[in-house]
């Protein structure tokens, strides 16, 4: 059966069905999903419980996998597999931990607009990220579509942001929360500061995108209390409600998004029950690059 979307919202995000992403994939199948992204930037595909060796491997297919913050050995992992990275509130035990705890704080911060990896050069492409178990309430995921805000951004921003590059650090945003007392100079050295343009051109659909998040500190070239209050304006007008769209979880999704070309943040939830998600990130590969089964 050919993939199938459906739109579910008026700017970006589609449902997918038709395919079984746990089997191998044939090219016109993986060329279809790769075209979907560069049309939708995010795909919904629901009852695809995966196993983690299944994820990653189905992930694989896009380009090599990208460990993000697993790099600065941060904490003690429950997943063997450098690639897979634990999206949960728990400990090796299985169980939730609590609430003072570093992967908790630390976690916190996926609750702040971002794209994943932003913080690292080469760039990343496609996030997946797998429910396996959840809470009775909350643990939504939303995401905002830098397409859509820059093309709604007044002529006189798009002016002024393009040509300006800003600084991403990866504890910018757990520094936000914490401050840099809770991070050793180690910890802190370990993913240095990359630069990225402002404005970035999308590589499969050509399209521009207001490439702002939590990880940007500072714009180069300007001074950094108004180059901090630039950077707060954009992240407010890319994450505007007309761009923005709610994922409400069920077990077994595997929800896709491109980080270049979206935000996203996950929101609330009652930190002593179970949440369970397990997420894989790509490296960006050309296209031709991507390997079917």
């Amino acid at each position: 059966m050919p993939l199938s979307l459906h739109p579910l919202h008026p700017v970006f995000a589609a449902e997918a069905s038709g395919l079984d992403l746990r089997r191998p994939l044939a090219q016109a199948e993986l060329d279809a999903i790769v075209d979907a992204m560069d049309r939708y930037a995010v795909l919904l595909f629901r009852d695809q419980p995966m196993t983690e060796q299944e994820q990653i491997a189905f992930a694989r297919r896009f380009g090599p996998l990208n460990p993000g913050l697993k790099q600065i050995g941060r904490q003690q992992e429950r997943m063997a597999e450098q690639a897979m990275i634990d999206i949960s509130n728990l400990g090796p035990d299985g169980r939730p931990l609590p609430r003072e705890s570093k992967k908790i704080l630390s976690g916190l911060a996926n609750q702040l607009w971002h794209s994943d990896s932003s913080f690292q050069a080469p760039a990343v492409s496609y996030s997946m990220l797998s429910a396996v178990r959840l809470p009775s309430w909350g643990g939504e995921t939303e995401f905002a579509d830098l397409r859509a805000a820059w093309d709604a951004l007044p002529a006189r921003l798009q002016r002024q942001v393009e040509g300006l590059e800003a600084e991403h650090y990866a504890l910018h945003s757990r520094m936000t929360l914490l401050g840099d007392t809770d991070y050793t100079p180690e910890q802190q050295a370990a993913l240095p500061p990359v630069i990225w343009p402002l404005v970035r051109v999308h590589p499969g659909s050509g399209r521009k995108a207001l490439f702002a998040g939590i990880h940007a500190r500072r714009i180069l070239g300007m001074g950094l209390a108004e180059g901090k209050m630039l950077l707060l304006d954009l992240l407010e007008h890319a994450t505007d409600k007309a761009w923005r769209w709610t994922h409400r979880w069920q077990v077994g999704d595997l929800l896709i998004w491109d980080n270049r070309c979206t935000l996203h943040r996950g929101r609330a939830y009652d930190l002593d029950e179970v949440r369970e998600l397990r997420r894989t990130t790509n490296n960006e590969v050309p296209r031709e690059q991507m390997q079917a089964a």
